[in-house]
C-alpha cells in the first residue's frame, strides 16, 4: 500500500499566495471586457505572488502593460492595499477600496466610447 500525501501541501514558513476574491476579479474583468469592446485593450496577464496579486492590461501583447492593478494586503493599514500603476511605473491612484482606484480607467473608457 502507498503513502497518502495530503493535498494541497501547506507552503513552507507559513507563506501564502495572494489572490483576487471573486467580487474583485469580477469587477476587474468587467472593466477589461468593456475596454476590449471599445477596441483599446487586447490582452491581459495576472501574476499571483506571495506579496501581491497583479492584473496587467495591454494595448498589444508585445509591450509593457498600459495599466497594472495591484493588490498588496501588507499595505492595508497604511495607504491602502489597492494601487493603479501606469505604463511608466508611476502610481496613479492608491486606496483602500477597488472602485475609486479603477475610476481613472473608467473615466478614460467613457471618453473612448463618446468619441
Amino acid at each position: 500500500m502507498g503513502v497518502v500525501t495530503p493535498f494541497p501541501v501547506p507552503p513552507r514558513g507559513g507563506e501564502t499566495q495572494i489572490g483576487f476574491e471573486r467580487a474583485e476579479l469580477t469587477r476587474i474583468l468587467d472593466l477589461y471586457g468593456r475596454m476590449v469592446a471599445a477596441g483599446h485593450w487586447k490582452d491581459y496577464a495576472m501574476d499571483l505572488g506571495r506579496e501581491a496579486a497583479i492584473f496587467s492590461a495591454f494595448r498589444r501583447a508585445a509591450e509593457r502593460p498600459e495599466f497594472r492593478i495591484e493588490k498588496r494586503p501588507a499595505l492595508r493599514n497604511r495607504q491602502g492595499m489597492w494601487a493603479l500603476i501606469g505604463e511608466g511605473g508611476a502610481v496613479l491612484k492608491r486606496g483602500h477600496d477597488l472602485a475609486p482606484v479603477l475610476a481613472p480607467v473608467e473615466r478614460r473608457l467613457m471618453k473612448l466610447v463618446a468619441e
